[in-house]
């Protein structure tokens, strides 16, 4: 099941994740693209210059195959154009699309390139022998939408060691907390599970090696440990494997993750497990439990309690709060997380044995279609429950042959509960905030996060072995969703008649400075409303 990676390039990456951005942000909503045999042309408007990419087949689900090599019109010729000049231009579009610069775009993706440089030097040949941890740990280009998919704060020899990507292990470093200084809701023995002996007077919290060389200096930090507050056992107890949002660490000798806080920015945002956050996740947690029990085809990974500490410094009370996730082991079958089966860079997905013929990919679509798909929508139409399952929020465990068994979704940050369908009298108003969605809102980060950035990724990754099967894939999954037991939601039906998709405008967001809550979206082309699975709407010229 597990094979090496394909050649990867940290240029063409960077490349192809802006080009992807700006086809499917700038250029496909305003009308500027177009097919010419075996490319892909775009033209920027207001900055006058057409650019041009190979395409692997033509277009079918709401996103482009593109690949390199990239070029940019020059007189009457196609010119070479490398990730840099790529990043100058879109810049130079945006700005006059907007009106205003952003100072910080190019240094970001600047470092985004940088970052996967040192990942790729880094990364031992070796796999890491255990499928689903080989999984969480080989997105070395990341999300393929994205401006800067691997920017991250800090000097390389800072954050290397903890990199997923690098196929890093580490063993969480170790604090007693006295007993009146601690902070913590859920189940109060879930912290055992860790397997570390107690200390007389204190609680243990496990916390990142990152994450403390960074609150190191921090005055309340220091006068705890100088007053014995807090005592600093060093690193210790079950080896950690850093997964593919780098702050969650799963440890699979007590198989638990850890989700930590780490006060630096990975891609959009600061990864500090905000206050409302660590309470939210266990109001979130007590409420969803029973509705899931109910559902006998995916699971809901728990996050059972958090801890902390509780000091004169809220800041340092989110910094060093993690929280706790249900493991994988009671999962039928060997967990994969899903962008690893969608990375084209990747060989997961050609690497089951179920996908080697037409046949087999048609049996395996459909079984994945009818494992994922079915439970986000009946958590939403028929719970008011806003899950995230984009890719690296859902694992799909698979038997001998890589056939898809079951389905667990996880984050309890991303899952929302619909405003007005939930009795959250009880609930701060700040966190009560922070764990709901309007109904509109809700329903536009399922299909996005659904259809868009989930199952046509797959649906793409699967084409990929087998290209005649792309407009099938489709029809499938429209004939699945009809025949759900919620065809008949004005939704779906809206769905199945072709409305466009909402894709999440990362590119934009990050020109703005935009919150990644705040990120708008934009209209992507729905194949579901045609027999054929072809494109509804067409948005090329």
């Amino acid at each position: 099941m597990l094979l090496t990676s394909r050649a990867l390039s940290a240029g063409d990456a960077t490349a192809t994740a802006l080009l992807n951005c700006l086809v499917r942000e700038v250029g496909v909503p305003e009308q500027q693209v177009r097919v010419e045999g075996p490319h892909l042309v775009v033209r920027l408007a207001r900055v006058g210059v057409e650019l041009r990419a190979g395409l692997a087949r033509p277009p079918v689900g709401p996103t482009y195959r593109i690949a390199p090599p990239y070029e940019e019109r020059r007189g009457g010729a196609w010119i070479d154009a490398g990730w840099a000049r790529l990043a100058d231009l879109v810049a130079g579009e945006l700005q006059l699309a907007s009106g205003h610069a952003n100072p910080e775009f190019l240094a970001q993706v600047a470092d985004s390139h940088a970052a996967l440089e040192a990942m790729l030097a880094a990364r031992p040949d070796a796999p890491a022998g255990d499928p689903y941890i080989e999984s969480e740990q080989a997105l070395l280009a990341g999300h393929r939408f994205h401006p800067s998919p691997k920017a991250r704060q800090g000097a390389p020899g800072d954050w290397l060691p903890y990199a997923p990507e690098t196929r890093a292990r580490f063993r969480p470093h170790w604090l007693a907390v006295r007993a009146d200084a601690l902070a913590e809701e859920g189940d109060p023995d879930a912290f055992a599970a860790l397997g570390m002996p107690e200390v007389p007077g204190h609680r243990l919290l496990p916390a990142h090696p990152w994450q403390l060389a960074l609150l190191a200096d921090r005055p309340v930090y220091r006068q705890a440990v100088a007053a014995g507050v807090l005592r600093d056992l060093g690193p210790a107890g079950p080896e950690a494997v850093p997964t593919s949002s780098v702050r969650t660490a799963y440890l699979p000798g007590a198989d638990v993750f850890c989700k930590f806080s780490l006060d630096v920015r990975i891609t959009n945002c600061v990864r500090r497990n905000a206050w409302y956050e660590l309470a939210g996740a266990v109001v979130l947690d007590r409420l969803l439990r029973p509705v899931f029990a109910g559902f006998d085809d995916c699971v809901l990974l728990s996050e059972p309690a958090y801890r902390s500490v509780a000091l004169a410094d809220r800041r340092l009370h989110e910094s060093l709060g993690v929280i706790l996730r249900q493991g994988v082991r009671g999962l039928a079958g060997t967990p994969l997380l899903a962008a690893a089966l969608a990375d084209p860079y990747g060989t997961f997905l050609p690497g089951l044995p179920a996908l080697a013929t037409p046949a087999g990919a048609r049996e395996w679509w459909a079984a994945y279609v009818r494992l994922v798909a079915r439970p986000v929508l009946r958590a939403y139409l028929d719970h008011g429950v806003v899950l995230e399952p984009h890719l690296q929020n859902v694992l799909v465990a698979v038997d001998g042959d890589g056939m898809p068994v079951r389905a667990a979704f996880r984050d309890l940050e991303g899952t929302k509960l619909t405003e007005g369908r939930w009795d959250l009298s009880g609930v701060p108003a700040r966190v009560r905030e922070a764990i709901t969605y309007d109904a509109g809102r809700g329903w536009n980060r399922v299909v996005y996060c659904l259809l868009v950035n989930h199952l046509a990724e797959v649906a793409a990754a699967v084409a990929d072995l087998h290209p005649v099967l792309e407009r099938e894939l489709w029809g499938t999954l429209a004939r699945d969703l009809a025949g759900s037991g919620h065809g008949d939601r004005p939704q779906v039906r809206a769905l199945l008649a072709g409305v466009p998709f909402p894709a999440k405008a990362n590119l934009r967001a990050r020109w703005a400075r935009a919150a990644d809550r705040r990120a708008a979206y934009v209209p992507a082309g729905n194949p579901l409303g045609t027999d054929t699975g072809a494109p509804a709407i067409q948005l090329h010229i």
